[in-house]
């Protein structure tokens, strides 16, 4: 599929309008695209924000430079959610669907993070076990989402 900027606007910018499963992967594909890549520079990166603070530096510019890329990364999240959101919209509207199932596997992938995130910091009323059962269900939705959207029957149900 070729991308020029009415199809960008199109499939990433606007919520209206139904697409077929070759579409939606191919959008998909261009998310992970961006995604993948700022995530692995992310993870590469990530650790020069554990400072130590015994020593008596005023700024440490490893640590100033990876929280200005945590900035500009969770701005970029946020942008590919949205995008998602729109594009897989038009994906379950095709098939059928409420359109506002395109918001699941954003919103599952946020809600897990928050626990990872809070798990740490709150271990004696959030237990290890709660994060894998968060996981799990990230993962259903995540497999249900790319079945219903990229693999199932590309004909739409009737209500």
């Amino acid at each position: 599929m070729r991308f020029n900027r009415a199809t960008l606007h199109f499939l990433f910018q606007n919520y209206e309008g139904r697409i077929g499963r070759r579409v939606w992967r191919s959008g998909a594909l261009l998310l992970a695209a961006i995604l993948l890549p700022l995530t692995l520079i992310w993870i590469f990166i990530a650790p020069a924000t554990h400072r130590d603070l015994s020593r008596p530096e005023l700024l440490d510019a490893d640590a100033f430079l990876a929280f200005v890329f945590l900035v500009i990364f969770a701005f970029a999240v946020i942008l590919i959610a949205v995008s998602w959101t729109n594009l897989s919209a038009k994906r379950f509207r095709a098939r059928g669907r409420p359109a506002a199932f395109g918001a699941a596997l954003p919103f599952a992938a946020f809600i897990d993070g928050a626990a990872h995130w809070l798990q740490p910091n709150a271990s004696d009323a959030f237990p290890d076990w709660a994060l894998i059962l968060i996981d799990i269900a990230l993962a259903a939705v995540a497999l249900w989402s790319f079945y219903e959207l990229g693999l199932a029957n590309p004909a739409a149900r009737r209500k």
